[in-house]
């Protein structure tokens, strides 16, 4: 069997620096997957207050509004040392969490968060920007979609093994445990053997560097609607999220059962993550993310039904819908962008596309009690459709202008 007839999903795991970087992936995954649920239930235990516990989540999610100008630095130095100079930060820095045993140490840990989810983004810039280069074009929907089922995948595993280390041990094991991840991911990243050219010294000033990240999305017809698709997608995941304990409710069950519609949902983000490639190869990667908003769309609705089986099935419809606009927008960013800005506009997207999913959460814990989730489940699923509507609108005439404009982007 030739290469060009191989699977293209076993031609991107044959494929040794393909590889190395999934396995980076799910390694740090797995420690920050059970790093997320312990520090919670950490600062809850050390103080009973709920409010406090959630300020863990806000502080690992604060550094995306800075996006555009963290993910500068992507794009200034070589991204294989930056990302082995991330992971060694990161692992160094969970390191002075073992001293964290009294409600006066958590600046110390909120601290650390802060700067684990900053370090985060520039991390996602450097990685994507590198993969960009190391992957062969026509294989970074499968790669993208792959590395989206090993991270659903750790969601899964990680916050259970996290749990069970926490009460065993306490937080302090849970950052030991997630140093060790940064650690054996240093060692992947340092085993790439792509070489990158020393990026060319730029005569703008640092402003106008930041700035092009989201030029370069605004001025480009085939980015844009991706973009601003996969941001309000993200809005109503975010509502939709805020609802779960109440269909939990709404269905007879205790809160715990949340767990098994969590896990049904991520066993669909693991099987749209092995049918990305091909998907986005028949349809592209604008009809691609409409139909998983579409489908999105009349999952979340029909969770306003009250009844097992149909909350499963939407669980599952879930975890396949979300995933795809966040696969196409990656994958398009990738192809669409110059190397030179890449780790800008990768940073620039996910701010743009994630930071709604915050506004999300708020506005669906204050509009539960008030409107009740099922009117507010329905109106998502109008809002999604609509959203998936625009998408289709002709998506060939976007993609005969990009054909036409070379992009004007100019090197960093």
């Amino acid at each position: 069997m030739t290469t060009k007839t191989t699977w293209p999903l076993v031609r991107v795991l044959r494929d040794r620096d393909s590889g190395l970087y999934l396995c980076a992936v799910v390694v740090s995954g797995f420690g920050t997957s059970a790093l997320w649920l312990a520090s919670g239930v950490w600062v809850k235990d050390l103080t009973g207050s709920d409010g406090l516990a959630a300020l863990c989540l806000l502080a690992m999610w604060l550094p995306t509004l800075a996006g555009p100008l963290l993910g500068t630095l992507a794009d200034r130095v070589r991204r294989k040392p930056l990302l082995i100079g991330v992971n060694l930060l990161l692992g160094a820095l969970l390191l002075t969490l073992v001293s964290v045993d009294s409600p006066g140490d958590l600046w110390l840990l909120y601290t650390v968060l802060f700067v684990y989810g900053a370090a985060g983004v520039v991390h996602d810039a450097a990685e994507s920007a590198l993969v960009a280069t190391a992957v062969d074009p026509s294989l970074l929907g499968d790669f993208n979609g792959l590395r989206m089922m090993a991270g659903e995948g750790m969601k899964l595993l990680a916050p259970l093994a996290g749990a069970g280390l926490y009460a065993a041990y306490g937080g302090a094991s849970v950052a030991l445990l997630d140093a060790v991840t940064f650690a054996l991911a240093t060692g992947l990243y340092a085993l790439l053997r792509g070489r990158e050219a020393k990026p060319a010294p730029s005569a703008r000033n640092h402003r106008r560097r930041t700035a092009e990240g989201v030029r370069h999305i605004g001025a480009h017809p085939m980015l844009r609607p991706l973009v601003l698709a996969g941001g309000a997608t993200m809005l109503c995941a975010g509502l939709n999220g805020a609802m779960v304990y109440a269909v939990v409710d709404d269905l007879g069950r205790s809160p715990a059962y949340a767990g098994v519609l969590y896990a049904v949902q991520g066993a669909g983000s693991v099987a749209v993550g092995l049918l990305s490639g091909p998907a986005l190869r028949r349809l592209g990667e604008r009809r691609f993310a409409a139909y998983g908003i579409a489908l999105l769309a009349f999952a979340v609705a029909l969770r306003a039904v009250p009844y097992d089986p149909s909350a499963l099935v939407c669980g599952a419809a879930i975890g396949a819908g979300l995933p795809a606009v966040l696969i196409a927008t990656l994958t398009s960013v990738q192809r669409e962008t110059p190397g030179p800005l890449l780790g800008r506009v990768t940073a620039t997207a996910h701010t743009l596309v994630y930071a709604p999913n915050v506004v999300g959460l708020a506005a669906g814990a204050a509009l539960v009690g008030p409107v009740g989730h099922r009117l507010v489940l329905v109106a998502l699923g109008v809002g999604l459709l609509v959203t998936a509507a625009w998408l289709f609108q002709s998506p060939a005439r976007a993609e005969r202008t990009v054909s036409r404009s070379p992009s004007d982007a100019s090197p960093a």
